[in-house]
Parts: structure tokens; sequence; C-alpha cells
């Protein structure tokens, strides 16, 4: 039964709020993974080598990640509802003359051009939730709005692969590149802060603050200029703690970019798949990773209900799930198509555990500086989609991707190490 507080039955605007960061993020990674769609025709009609496709995979996270702290920034000075819809539109632009590259070079500059624009986005999806949710609902929010890049993922890749079957690589950028388009304007038609949303009531309100949501002293999307400051940059840099999560946010984000970059041509170069049907296997993983950050994300909140430490509560399906990541070693020692998809969906269903780890952001980082936590955990964490393409690129350039599986489990084994052994208690910042 929905709880009462005083006469008035709280509003739930929160989760509509919810649901269209959940759309942000489908549309977000859409327009990330579309290269991956079209990298086997676009490598053979532009004549890329492996090394280059590596290059060209890890071109968004170059600026992506290298944005991340002053998209934080950005985030903590400018309204999500103004500065997302800036983002998608500019994105989408990027995107929609990606169908027009004609050759290394051009594709290289649009690709980083997807990456700067779409620095600020999951900062401001951690300043919403933080904002919208209080602390004992924020990890299945977070979960919720995670969830979006494996769903849609999931559904879409199948009518990725049917689009660029029927209107070529070129054709799939230009559609993709329009969605984002007319979504980016749907948003700022939608999103209101919480102070600013006429359909929130004040029980709903207060119900957030009492909890832990920080929307009250300051309208979201408004801050001091000393959040600007470098004693602020370096408040969010120091102690072992935070750095154990850094350090582990790397090791999630290598398996994602993997599925993000490599997956696709994996499956059609190197396990000799058709095109199609790839497509179709493509997704099982994108929805195992969904069932993992969603089962993480409400295990967690129980938890935490239930009377465990925050720490062990936040975690522990944290560390199951990096675990369970280095499975993908095991498609190694596989021939059966079967056992290639169980082990690469096993493996996305353990990172998908990990990527609650959104989450601390909000717990560890000092209040007047969400947004700037938030971008210096995405920088370190999205330094793998530089990092992995690339060094993936040169292990499998003579035709073996077993060296590849093999670093991205490492990565997932160091991630579990470095909660288990370097985040201690959790605690925010002052």
């Amino acid at each position: 039964m929905e709880q009462v507080i005083g006469k008035a039955q709280k509003t739930r605007v929160r989760y509509g709020m919810l649901a269209l960061v959940f759309i942000n993020v489908v549309i977000n990674y859409l327009d990330r993974s579309n290269l991956s769609v079209a990298a086997s025709s676009l490598s053979k009609d532009l004549e890329l080598s492996p090394v280059e496709m590596g290059y060209i995979f890890s071109a968004f996270g170059w600026t992506y990640a290298v944005l991340q702290i002053p998209g934080g920034l950005v985030a903590d000075r400018f309204g999500p509802r103004i500065l997302y819809a800036f983002c998608l539109i500019t994105w989408s632009v990027a995107t929609v003359c990606q169908g027009f590259a004609r050759g290394f070079a051009s594709l290289f500059a649009l690709r980083l051009a997807t990456g700067m624009f779409e620095a600020p986005s999951y900062p401001i999806n951690n300043r919403i939730v933080t904002s919208w949710f209080p602390d004992n609902e924020r990890a299945a929010a977070t979960a919720m709005y995670v969830s979006g890049q494996f769903i849609g993922l999931a559904s879409l890749t199948p009518v990725l692969v049917t689009i660029q079957a029927y209107a070529g690589w070129k054709g799939l950028f230009v559609i993709t590149g329009l969605v984002g388009l007319v979504w980016g304007v749907i948003w700022y038609l939608s999103y209101r802060d919480p102070l600013d949303h006429l359909g929130v009531n004040q029980a709903e309100l207060e119900y957030i603050e009492k909890g832990g949501g920080l929307f009250r002293g300051k309208k979201t999307g408004t801050t001091h200029t000393s959040v600007w400051s470098w004693e602020n940059i370096k408040l969010v840099f120091k102690g072992r703690t935070l750095w154990g999560v850094y350090i582990a946010q790397f090791a999630v984000n290598a398996t994602l970019w993997f599925f993000l970059t490599w997956f696709p041509t994996y499956l059609v170069k190197y396990r000799g798949l058709d095109f199609i049907k790839s497509g179709y296997l493509a997704s099982i993983p994108f929805l195992a990773a969904c069932a993992g950050v969603l089962l993480s994300g409400f295990l967690s909140d129980k938890l935490v209900r239930k009377g465990w430490s925050v720490s062990a509560a936040r975690k522990t399906p944290i560390i199951v799930g990096l675990i369970l990541s280095t499975s993908i070693v095991g498609a190694n020692y596989s021939t059966e198509t079967a056992a290639i998809i169980f082990f690469m969906a096993l493996s996305f269903f353990g990172a998908g555990m990990a990527l609650i780890s959104w989450v601390f952001v909000s717990l560890l980082s000092p209040k007047h500086l969400i947004g700037l936590t938030g971008g210096v955990f995405n920088f370190m964490g999205n330094l793998a989609s530089i990092i992995v393409p690339i060094v993936i690129g040169y292990l499998a350039k003579d035709g073996d991707f077993k060296p590849a599986l093999v670093f991205i489990g490492a990565l997932g084994l160091l991630g579990a190490c470095s909660y288990i052994f370097l985040v201690g208690k959790i605690e925010r910042r002052a």
C-alpha cells in the first residue's frame, strides 16, 4: 500500500522522470553501439584493418572519458532539462553525419564528436536520481536506468542488423541519429526538477527529502562557483575507497566495451556466424546483462532493508558479478555456438550485476560535488572505452581472438580484488 504522509497520499512522479532517463540511456547506447553492428560492412567498404577498427572503436572513448570531469562540473552547474536536450541533439547530429564518412579520418573525427557530446550524460543521470529518489530506492532506480542500455540493445540489435541489411551501414547511422534528434525535443518538453514539477505533491517531496534525496537548499542545476575549484577536484581524487571504486569501474567497463564494440565482429569474423543470425544471438548477452543489473539493484536495496550494513549490501552483488564476468574466458574452450553464447551471456550477466556501482557516487561524494564525483568516476571507468578496443585490435590482428578474451577476464578479476581489498567503509566524504 502506498505510504501516506500526513493526510495526502504521495504522488509517484519520480517514476515518470526515471522512465524519461531510461529512454535517454537507450538512445545513448544505441548511438554508441551502432558502429559495432556496422563494423563488418563498414570496414570492407572503407578498407580498414583490425588495428584501424580498434582505433575507430576507441575514438568515442577518447573525448567521452577525458570530458567526464568537465561533464560532471557542467552537470552540477546547469539543469538536466536544458543540458540533456543539448547533448541529445548534438550527439545525434554527429551520428547522422557518420553515415557520410568517407574514410578513417572523417569517421574517427565524428566518433570523437559523439563522445564529446555524450560526456555529461551519466553525471546528469546520477544527478537526477539523487534529486528524485531517497537512499533506500536509489540502487533500484540506478539499476532501472542502467538496464536501459541492455534492454535497448537486446531488443534493438536485431532491428539494427535488419536496417543495415536493407539500408546499408550509412542508412543505419542516419536513422539512429534521427531518432535521437526527435527524442531530444521530447525530453525538453517533458522533464522537470522536483521543485519545478507541477505534478509532484508535498508528500512526495517530503518522502524524497527525508530519505536522503538532495534537491533542497539549491535547485538541481544551480551551483556555487566554488564547485570549479582545484580543492574540490583534489577532494574527489583522495582516499583509498574512491580509488578502489574507480579501478573496479574500469574493470566493469572493460567487459561492457567489448560487447559494445568487438562482439558482433567476433561472432561474424572469428566464429564464422551468419551476419543476420549473429544479430539475434548478440541480443542474448544483453538480455543477460539486463537481468544482472536489475537483480543486483533490487537485491542490494532488499539487503539494506533487512538490516545489512550499507557496505555489505552494496558491495556483495558487485563482487559476485565481477567474478562471474571472468567466465568470458570459457568461450576460448568452446566450439559449439550455444556454448560460446552461454559463456558470453554469463560474463555479461556478471558485468551487469556490477553496474549498480553508480550508487557509490551518491553514497561517497560530498553533497555539493555529486556531479563532479560522478564525472571522475565515469572518467576512470571509461578509460576502458579507449584502452580496451585498441588492445583487442592488436591482440586479434593475427586472427586469434583468444588472448583478447583472456585480457577481458583478467580485468574482471582485478575489479573484484579492488572491491575486496581497497574499498573499505562506505561513508560520504566531507
